[in-house]
């Protein structure tokens, strides 16, 4: 039995106790103030809405917020962690906390960070910013190539892709309907679209993994059929097909027993109660080539619906090889997202998360230098995903190339996640990452998805406001100057000094080929 129906039991059978106690022994009275106190704390946390582990853990789960109260302070945390490339840290939950709940952002004292550390970065600015910082202005991003007939206008900042399983469904429901009030987009994952992604009526970019769930053979191959059927949702705005992740490229998706219940089953087309481990590599195409003969039949498939691919950076050469073929057979997707080897997973091998996939600024820099050698980003967007938290993420992601960001875990933080790192054992105590009924019963949808809207609203306005004071007006007037890094205590880079920008259609041409490049463009994939 978990704690919330337990602690009904224990709070009224501890009341009548004491009465009864008293009543026989008066001087017990004298507690009766404490006892009361404790009844109406822990009957507050049972029926409150905003604070998942009060709610799943009433009186218990206030122990948490004394835990924090006794962490170390702001500055001492600047000291002893690394900013840049860091993982999700004290800091990041803090801001992201912060503008779900709307809460001040603002900090007294000003910077509490180590200007003269390697890694700091920073933004320049300029002594005339622009007006439109202080406007209302969110610009969204055209997908859509020629051949499609459905382009989308998708938002700067987006739900990066978590699936109807590793998550539970009051999540689900809680970041579409965020999405559907912010007028942003909510990747569905690879697990799928459940009736969950649908009830909100947010938009989504559906991803199809090598599971290919929701459009799924009995072989375990891709359905062209159902596929049909799926993507005709008004909703699915656009498709994502997921060649790798971040947190475990070259490995497929991991659901586990446990989380793996009839209804997850039904939708996934799978027996529910057993492991469900997509396999590492696509059964629909096997090459560069027919990766975008699987583009168009899926574009056509869709009524003409931005079709793209996601992928972590490994082999330079096979992303070359894939820019030749778009070349060769005139197929272009709509879009890539380009997902960072720092991306998070409910569940994945160690090595695979520590030590394959290429860091998001070295993969989203190879991807944009490839299109515009080949002369195509004017063709396909790019999306960054991994480790998108704040205004600064998503301007250095812009400024190295990309015309929008996805978010995972800031997101997830924004529905209440607080890093119990229980995501693969069904115990989420949050209610975020689990099939468990009476843990999801502490995830209230309505209050969550409007965190969600805050948290996806106020970083695009910080954003925007970094943008105005760089004196820029548009995100695509942002470059590699406007970023700044510490490399040494006495040597400081901007992003196109370390990541030198190379002329438009310059590999199309073997006489016209940076030296960076050739290597991988003149060997032959093996």
């Amino acid at each position: 039995m978990h704690i919330r129906p337990l602690f009904v039991i224990v709070a009224s059978a501890s009341l009548v106790l004491f009465a009864a106690a008293a009543y026989f022994y008066p001087p017990l009275l004298w507690l009766s103030p404490f006892m009361l106190v404790l009844q109406g704390l822990g009957w507050q946390d049972y029926f409150q809405k905003a604070h998942a582990i009060r709610r799943n853990f009433p009186l218990l789960g206030r122990l948490r917020y004394l835990a924090e109260t006794l962490r170390p302070g702001v500055q001492q945390y600047f000291v002893e962690n690394d900013l840049n490339g860091r993982p999700f840290s004290r800091i990041d939950r803090s801001l992201v906390y912060s503008r779900a709940k709307s809460d001040t952002e603002t900090m007294p004292f000003g910077t509490q960070m180590d200007f003269y550390a390697e890694g700091y970065e920073w933004m320049a600015h300029s002594i005339y910013p622009h007006a439109l910082a202080a406007a209302e202005h969110t610009p969204r991003v055209r997908v859509g190539g020629s051949e499609c007939k459905q382009p989308y206008a998708l938002a700067l900042l987006n739900v990066s892709a978590m699936s109807f399983g590793s998550l539970s469904k009051n999540a689900i429901m809680a970041l579409n309907g965020g999405a559907k009030d912010g007028n942003f987009a909510h990747n569905t994952g690879e697990g799928g679209v459940s009736p969950f992604h649908l009830e909100p009526q947010g938009d989504l970019i559906w991803q199809i993994g090598t599971g290919y769930f929701g459009c799924r053979a009995e072989n375990g191959g891709f359905d062209a059929e159902k596929f049909t059927k799926t993507v005709a949702a008004p909703s699915i705005k656009m498709v994502e097909i997921k060649l790798s992740q971040g947190a475990k490229p070259g490995h497929g998706g991991i659901l586990p027993a446990k989380k793996n219940t009839p209804e997850i089953a039904a939708i996934r087309g799978v027996k529910p109660g057993i492991d469900v481990n997509s396999p590492p590599s696509h059964a629909a195409f096997s090459s560069a080539t027919e990766l975008c003969f699987f583009v168009k039949k899926l574009r056509e498939l869709s009524g003409g619906k931005p079709i793209g691919f996601k992928l972590c950076i490994g082999s330079e050469r096979e992303f070359l090889d894939i820019c030749r073929a778009i070349i060769k057979t005139g197929i272009r997707p709509d879009f890539i997202t380009v997902d960072g080897g720092e991306g998070g997973t409910g569940a994945a091998p160690v090595e695979f998360s520590n030590s394959l996939g290429m860091p998001l600024r070295d993969g989203l820099t190879f991807v944009t230098d490839a299109l515009v050698g080949f002369n195509l980003k004017k063709d396909i967007k790019v999306i960054a995903s991994g480790h998108i938290v704040s205004g600064f993420d998503m301007a250095k992601a812009i400024a190295m190339g990309a015309d929008a960001c996805n978010s995972a875990r800031a997101m997830m933080m924004a529905v209440g996640c607080i890093q119990a790192l229980q995501c693969h054992t069904n115990t989420c105590p949050t209610g975020v990452a689990t099939q468990d009924e009476s843990l999801m019963q502490g995830l209230v949808v309505a209050d969550k998805r409007t965190r969600v809207k805050n948290f996806q609203h106020k970083t695009v306005h910080a954003f925007m406001e970094l943008l105005g004071a760089a004196g820029l007006s548009e995100p695509a007037q942002l470059g590699r100057k406007h970023i700044y890094r510490r490399v040494s205590m006495s040597s400081v880079q901007r992003y196109d000094q370390l990541y030198p920008e190379i002329p438009v259609g310059c590999l199309l041409n073997t006489d016209t080929i940076p030296a960076i490049f050739q290597q991988e463009m003149l060997e032959k994939l093996d």
